[in-house]
């Protein structure tokens, strides 16, 4: 496994492997999400879900329960939001069990995600407080320390996509290492943690301090 992002060139535009792998994740949510609303609106209200029919509504009521718990039933609002997310990051940090290299190792993706989340709490933090109040905030709990409020506001996407980054580029670093001194076999155990283990984590992470900064910016 490499730990540099190949290039392909695409109607004579390189792109890069992470961005074909994006693409490639997107489309594939789109389609197993239209897949699962048509087995959930498929199936009969009265009988009980089974087998493969059961899987899309763990999925959801697992998404409903992160939202209730960390920013409460009266904003399941955003489970669509917070449900593609982590649905994205967790296949985005596991695809390097294939051989690709997994686009949250992109500064880019990550930026992009932490942006999005960015964009979300100073909307609804200006949606809820309104402007005076939101603008307000940032000279409390004393005026002159305005510059720093601003400051840690700005820096806070920075903060999460550096810290999605680091730690899912540090682990392709690693594994690509592995392979190039080890056989094939070998590095599997390590795919364990820094693939499996460490995506899953950094998914939950991800996606946790997402609720909790657009529910804190709410209240």
């Amino acid at each position: 496994m490499p730990f540099l992002a190949r290039t392909y060139e695409l109607l004579g535009y390189g792109i890069p492997e992470t961005l074909l792998t994006t693409w490639a994740i997107m489309a594939a949510i789109i389609i197993a999400s239209r897949v699962a609303v048509w087995i959930m609106l498929s199936r009969p209200v009265q009988d009980p879900p089974s087998g493969g029919r059961a899987i899309p509504e763990l999925v959801y009521d697992a998404v409903q329960w992160l939202v209730d718990g960390t920013m409460g039933r009266e904003r399941r609002g955003f489970i669509p939001y917070v449900g593609t997310l982590a649905l994205f990051l967790f296949v985005a940090n596991l695809v390097g069990l294939i051989g690709v290299t997994p686009p949250t190792a992109d500064l880019n993706t990550t930026l992009a995600l932490a942006t999005i989340t960015f964009v979300n709490i100073q909307y609804y933090s200006i949606r809820r407080k309104g402007i005076a109040a939101y603008l307000k905030g940032f000279f409390e709990p004393v005026a002159f320390l305005a510059p720093l409020n601003v400051i840690s506001e700005v820096a806070l996407p920075f903060s999460m996509a550096f810290r999605l980054f680091g730690n899912m580029l540090g682990g392709t670093i690693i594994m690509g290492l592995l392979y190039s001194v080890l056989p094939v076999i070998v590095p599997v155990v390590p795919h364990m943690y820094f693939d499996i283990f460490a995506g899953i984590i950094q998914t939950f992470i991800f996606v946790m301090l997402t609720m909790t900064f657009i529910a804190r910016a709410m209240d």
